[in-house]
């Protein structure tokens, strides 16, 4: 077992929930970075989402707006400190309008991920994961950006990690 430590790649799970670690996504990253041994780093914004920010049926709410303009970069409260330290970044968010959340933008074009492998991550009802890492890979272009998957509220560690070794 000690050995086989040894072989993995330094990762790092990073996510964006309206919820925070409660949310779908944040447990889900949790369940990630625990199953593969990875860091977790929750991407927050300043200016915290309400119920009412993400009510996709309003079309002024902060959630849609944001989503309509792709230039919007909603700020992140925190940085990630050690970034240099991870060679695989698992990036985890729940799909809004098809894609990855403004927020997801903001924090991709916040590092510089040359030479790292980008792994998306996504939590929906129904959606897929769209062209998230295109749009992704867009804003990271140093970056091994991979195609990613959307999964289930109630996929199981065990699921998670034999997905994830595939780039460890």
């Amino acid at each position: 077992m000690l050995e086989k430590e040894r072989m993995m790649k330094k990762a790092l799970v990073a996510y964006f929930s309206v919820r925070g670690a409660e949310g779908i996504t944040g447990k889900m990253a949790a369940r990630l970075a625990g199953g593969i041994g990875a860091d977790l780093y929750e991407i927050s914004p300043v200016q915290p989402y309400t119920k009412a920010d993400c009510n996709w049926m309003d079309k002024r709410s902060r959630s849609t707006v944001e989503m309509q303009d792709r230039g919007c970069r909603p700020a992140i409260a925190t940085r990630v400190e050690n970034m240099d330290a991870y060679e695989v970044v698992f990036v985890g968010f729940p799909i809004w309008w098809y894609r990855e959340p403004s927020i997801i933008d903001t924090f991709m074009e916040a590092y510089d991920f040359t030479g790292k492998t980008v792994v998306p991550f996504a939590t929906s009802g129904g959606s897929s994961i769209g062209n998230s890492a295109a749009n992704m890979q867009e804003l990271a272009p140093g970056a091994k950006l991979v195609a990613g998957k959307r999964f289930a509220a109630k996929t199981s560690a065990d699921d998670l990690c034999a997905w994830a070794q595939a780039w460890l």
